[in-house]
C-alpha cells in the first residue's frame, strides 16, 4: 500500500502517520502538506529516516501538482486530513475554509477518480451535524446541520466524497469524529492553549457561561478508528468515532488549573463566538460493532498525560506563533 497523507505534519495527520508506519510494515507513506501556520515537521522527527517515509511540500489545491504526485509515486490509497479546521477563523476568513476544503478535497477526489485509487478516506468532523440538544447522539444517518462556515465546508466535502462514490464508484470512506486531544496540537484550539496559558500565568478566557458541552477523543485512539477504518471498513460508509468523554469548556479549563497548580482567579468569561453552538454528541455504536473499535484512554489519564507533555515540551510550543482563543 503507498498510501498519501495529506496535511500530515498537522495533529492529528502527524499522530496518524507515526502511528500506521510503527504498526504496518506493510504501508508506505507519502505525507503531503502545505506548512500552513499549524503544519510542523518537527512533529515528525522520530520517523524522518525512515524507508517508508516521504514528505512532499505542496498545496491539494494545485490540480497539476496532485496528478504529478499520483502519477509519481504510484499512490494507492488516500487519507485527507488536509483542512482549515478552526471555527474562530472561519468566522473572519471563510473563503479560506471552503478553498481548502472543499475545493482542495474536489480535486483529490478528481486524481483518485483518474488514478485509479483503490480507497479514498475523507477525516471529517462531528461539527457537520450541528448542536444537539438533551441526552441524545448524532447517528451516521443522521440529517447534517452545520453551523459554522469550518463545519459547512466540511459537509460540502463529505457530500462531494459521498457523491464520487455513488457516481464513480470510487471506495470512498468518511469518519467523523469528536474533539481531539494530546501531545503536538497547535495551541489556538481549547486543550493546548489553556495549558500554556496556565503554565504563564495567562488569563484563560472562556466563551460565554463556559458550558458548551464537547466529548473529548485521545487523539491516538483516533488514529487506532482510522487505521481500523482503512483496514476493515466498507466502501461508501461514514463512521462516528467519539469516546463518550462529554465535558464542560469550564470543565475542562478548571481540571487544567487544578493540575498545573494554578487559580481559579486566571479564569475570565468573554463574549460568547458567534452561532457557538451548544453540545457535540456522536453515537459510536457502528465503528465499535462493525469494526471491533474502542478508546482505551480515559479521559482523566489522558489530560494528565497532554499537560505533562506541553510541560516538558515548553520549547516546542514556544516556538510557535501562538493564537488567542
Amino acid at each position: 500500500m503507498i498510501l498519501l497523507v495529506t496535511g500530515g505534519a498537522g495533529f492529528i495527520g502527524s499522530h496518524f502517520i507515526r502511528y500506521i508506519l510503527k504498526h504496518d510494515q506493510n504501508v508506505t507513506v507519502v505525507n503531503l502538506d502545505k506548512l500552513t501556520y499549524a503544519g510542523n515537521l518537527k512533529n515528525l522527527r522520530s520517523i524522518e529516516a525512515c524507508e517508508r517515509y516521504t514528505f512532499v511540500k505542496g498545496d491539494i489545491t494545485d490540480t497539476p501538482f496532485i496528478d504529478r504526485l499520483m502519477e509519481a509515486y504510484g499512490i494507492t490509497h488516500v487519507i485527507n486530513f488536509a483542512a482549515e479546521s478552526h471555527v474562530d477563523r472561519s468566522i473572519v476568513q471563510s473563503l479560506h475554509f471552503t478553498n481548502t476544503n472543499v475545493q482542495g478535497t474536489t480535486i483529490l477526489l478528481e486524481a483518485a477518480k483518474n488514478w485509479q485509487i483503490e480507497q479514498f478516506i475523507q477525516v471529517s468532523t462531528d461539527e457537520v451535524y450541528g448542536s444537539i440538544e438533551g441526552e441524545g447522539s448524532f447517528k451516521e444517518t443522521d440529517l447534517l446541520n452545520p453551523s459554522s462556515p469550518y463545519a459547512a465546508s466540511k459537509a460540502s466535502a463529505d457530500l462531494l466524497v459521498g457523491a464520487y462514490g455513488h457516481t464513480y464508484g470510487l471506495d470512498v470512506r468518511i469518519t467523523r469524529s469528536t474533539n481531539n486531544y494530546g501531545p503536538f496540537q497547535y495551541p489556538e484550539k481549547l486543550i493546548p492553549l489553556m495549558i500554556t496559558r496556565a503554565m504563564e500565568r495567562k488569563i484563560l478566557p472562556i466563551y460565554g457561561d463556559g458550558l458548551n458541552k464537547r466529548d473529548w477523543i485521545h487523539v491516538k485512539d483516533h488514529c487506532r478508528a482510522l487505521y481500523a477504518v482503512l483496514m476493515k471498513g466498507k466502501s461508501g460508509e461514514i463512521y462516528n468515532i467519539g469516546a463518550q468523554n462529554e465535558r464542560s469548556n469550564l470543565e475542562i479549563v478548571q481540571t487544567i488549573l487544578k493540575h498545573t497548580g494554578r487559580s481559579d482567579t486566571l479564569i475570565q468569561y468573554v463574549e460568547d463566538r458567534l452561532g457557538h453552538d451548544k453540545r457535540y454528541a456522536l453515537d459510536t455504536s457502528k465503528i465499535r460493532s462493525e469494526l471491533d473499535w474502542a478508546p482505551i484512554h480515559t479521559f482523566d489519564q489522558g489530560l494528565h498525560e497532554t499537560i505533562a507533555w506541553y510541560q516538558i515540551q515548553e520549547d516546542w510550543w514556544k516556538s510557535l506563533e501562538k493564537q488567542t482563543y
